[in-house]
């Protein structure tokens, strides 16, 4: 037996880590944040150096393998990330050039295997100009060269990922559900119980 795994996805701003806080402390479960402030080559990448890109890129899957590894993963309980390993692609595909893309992959492929894979993907999304004010109003600076461009371009590739994973999904419009309201959250916690 092992500790299930619940892995929040979407574009940026949509509120993942929000609510991955607040159901790691309502189910309650172990939370797992993305670490993104220790890649020292983040805000680099998104303010559009070349060379950044493709250690930002190696930094991310070499943490997410770090915190999600099969050798280490609990025996019980419940486990909340605020990313899912699937969206590593995502970014890489956006960011890198072709060469850089086919290392990345190269690596990718050989360590994906190590990683525990989520039970439960929760899939949030947001219309472009929902994405960009929020971007606006949490002021990281290294977020507001984002684009409604390519915050379409994420929001596309992470609704293919939810038609091709291997595991229970649910899709949730964040424009249309205030996750501030404790019924709303619990009733995604019912849904998540349900499919575990």
């Amino acid at each position: 037996m092992s500790a299930k795994l619940i892995s929040i996805i979407g574009p940026p701003a949509v509120g993942k880590t929000t609510l991955a806080c607040c159901l790691a402390n309502e189910m309650p479960a172990t939370l797992i944040r993305e670490d993104y402030q220790g890649n020292p080559f983040l805000v680099e990448s998104y303010l559009g150096s070349a060379e950044a890109c493709l250690p930002a890129q190696m930094h991310f899957l070499m943490s997410r393998v770090g915190q999600l590894a099969l050798a280490a993963w609990p025996d019980e309980g419940l486990v909340v990330s605020d990313y899912g390993f699937c969206q590593d692609r995502i970014y890489a595909a956006a960011k890198l050039s072709a060469d850089e893309l086919r290392l990345y992959e190269r690596l990718a492929r050989r360590v994906e295997g190590l990683v525990y894979d989520p039970d439960v993907i929760v899939h949030l999304d947001a219309p472009e100009s929902v994405l960009l004010e929020r971007i606006s109003v949490r002021g990281r600076k290294h977020e507001k060269v984002m684009t409604s461009r390519f915050l379409q371009v994420m929001r596309i590739a992470y609704n293919e990922i939810d038609q091709t994973g291997n595991c229970a999904v649910i899709h949730v419009e964040c424009t249309a559900t205030d996750f501030c309201d404790p019924h709303r959250r619990r009733e995604l916690i019912a849904q998540i119980r349900a499919l575990l």
